[in-house]
Parts: C-alpha cells; sequence; structure tokens
C-alpha cells in the first residue's frame, strides 16, 4: 500500500532530512510548517500518518494534536521533540499521540517506528487491491468490489482493471482530491512505468468520463481539482456484495 506522510516542523532542514530518508523508503512526504499549513495539506492529500514536532513557534505540537483529536481526526500521531522530558511524553500521549521519540533520533528507528503505525491502519479505505466485498452504487451505476464489474442498470459496462483500481481509489477517497502521483501509486501497469510524469493517469480519466458520464466535457463525477489532481464527488450508497 502506497503512504502519504505529513512531517510537520517549522525547521525547513529538519524536514528536509526527514523527507529524505523516507523518500527512499518509497513514502510520499508532504510538509507543513504551522497548522494553517496543515489544514491546506489534508485538504489536498489523504495523509496517512504525521510526524508532529513539539516545540514549534506560534501553535505547539501538543495544542495541535488536542485540537485534530477534539475533530474527530485519528489519524495516527507520531511526536518529535528535542526536549526528552517526560512531561512532554506524557502530555502528548493523554493527548492523543501514537508515539513518541526525541531528538537527535536514529532515522533506522524512525523508520521502524513508522512502519509499526501504519500496519494498524485499515488499509480498505485507500488500497483498490484488498479485495473487499463492497459494493459501491451512484446515479444508475454499481462497482462491485467482489466481482470487480461495474454495470449501468444492471447492464455490464468495459472497463479495465486499472480503470477499476483508478475508479475504485477515487470513490474510497471520496470528495477529496488525488494527485496524479497518488493515483499511479495504486495502479500497476506498463503504461504509468514508462510515463514518470504520470499523464496516463489523464487518459484513463478520459476513459471513464467517457464511460461514466452524460456529458464528459461537463462530468459529474470525476472532476479535475485545478493543481491537484482528481476527485470524485457525488453521492454513494455502499453495501456488502456477499
Amino acid at each position: 500500500m502506497f503512504h502519504t506522510i505529513l512531517v510537520v516542523d517549522d525547521d525547513a532542514k529538519h524536514r528536509a532530512l526527514i523527507a529524505a530518508y523516507l523518500q527512499k523508503h518509497d513514502y510520499e512526504i508532504i510538509f507543513a510548517a504551522n497548522s494553517l499549513d496543515i489544514q491546506k495539506q489534508r485538504q489536498r492529500y489523504i495523509c496517512h500518518l504525521i510526524i508532529l514536532d513539539i516545540n514549534m513557534a506560534g501553535e505547539d505540537g501538543l495544542s495541535i494534536c488536542k485540537r485534530l483529536r477534539d475533530e474527530g481526526d485519528n489519524t495516527p500521531i507520531l511526536f518529535l521533540s528535542a526536549n526528552n522530558e517526560t512531561v512532554d511524553k506524557v502530555l502528548g500521549l493523554e493527548y492523543g499521540a501514537d508515539d513518541y521519540m526525541s531528538k537527535p533520533f536514529d532515522p533506522r528507528e524512525l523508520l521502524a517506528r513508522i512502519r509499526s503505525l501504519l500496519r494498524r491502519i485499515p488499509e480498505a479505505r485507500t488500497d483498490a487491491y484488498d479485495g473487499i466485498a463492497a459494493r459501491y452504487q451512484f446515479g444508475d451505476y454499481v462497482l462491485d468490489g467482489q466481482t470487480r464489474s461495474l454495470s449501468y442498470k444492471n447492464n455490464p459496462v468495459t472497463i479495465s482493471s486499472e480503470e477499476y483500481a483508478l475508479l475504485i481509489t477515487l470513490i474510497n477517497a471520496l470528495g477529496k482530491p488525488l494527485s496524479r502521483t497518488q493515483l499511479a501509486h495504486q495502479i500497476s501497469t506498463k503504461e504509468l512505468e514508462s510515463n514518470s510524469d504520470c499523464r496516463f493517469i489523464d487518459t484513463m480519466v478520459s476513459r471513464l468520463r467517457k464511460r461514466l458520464e452524460p456529458e464528459p466535457n461537463i462530468p459529474q463525477y470525476l472532476l479535475t481539482i485545478r493543481g491537484v489532481g482528481y476527485a470524485f464527488t457525488t453521492q454513494i450508497t455502499q453495501s456488502s456484495s456477499l
């Protein structure tokens, strides 16, 4: 499964060091320097884990963590702090953090802790290949997770495995825009491997629009989000296909 990690630290050099190491291990890294940046990034991306520095100017990490938890956000949070103070650790865990590390730290330990936290996340929300037997109905269309098929008014609609993966990934992220890079990591095709800029995603979206949209040039389901990527936006009914 492809994971996106939000690194929150007001020290740009420290953000860059963490990113450089984690990107070598196939994580997508996005950045925030303060609470406003966090809000902007989380509107643009699905975030699977937050690495949050405690000691920041303005709103500190403890306050940010408490606010996120009060808002019902359960994204795993790993605290980093230059202070090896027990009170910080206790407060961080009481405010809802999932783990805590003191600076300086061994990047290999950071990686191990990240992997441990991510293993706890249910993958059904974002993994297009998790085998979940669910049915998604939107308008007169039904996407069946068990048979990996699409139908319109009970008539089958031809769809490739890559298009299915793209569509269910967008549906599972309902309403949230996903970048071409995020979508590409959910799909394994020779075309994507040979198109490093992920523009093949545009081609697949265009194909899906011709199958799904009454007017492909004025899409109702698959929307282009300028400067970000694509989002699926409509009312969906989900049920078990068993």
